[in-house]
């Protein structure tokens, strides 16, 4: 019987010892997620200032693709276009 207190002793010990590492070990865990989340709250506040940046360049960047031109506007460039490369009767004479 007074080994079976032992045992149960022993065990209790064996529980108290665990639950002080665990509670260290948690303590420190905190501390790196605190030190963790103060780095990324750095790096959000970088990454941010970095999308500023560059979105105020694209602002200066010309776009790639062109942009459409109404149908009237085709028309009237067509028009355009072909009275410049054909030239009036009056300059097609030739100078002798």
């Amino acid at each position: 019987m007074i080994s079976d207190f032992q045992e149960l002793s022993d065990k209790i010990d064996q529980l108290a010892d665990m639950t002080n590492a665990l509670r260290r070990e948690n303590a420190q865990l905190r501390q790196a997620n605190a030190a963790l989340v103060v780095e990324n709250m750095g790096y959000q506040r970088r990454l941010n200032e970095a999308a500023d940046r560059v979105a105020a360049l694209l602002v200066h960047v010309p776009s790639l693709i062109p942009e459409p031109v109404p149908e009237d506007a085709e028309d009237a460039k067509d028009a355009d276009s072909v009275n410049e490369i054909t030239p009036p009767a009056a300059e097609k004479e030739e100078v002798r």
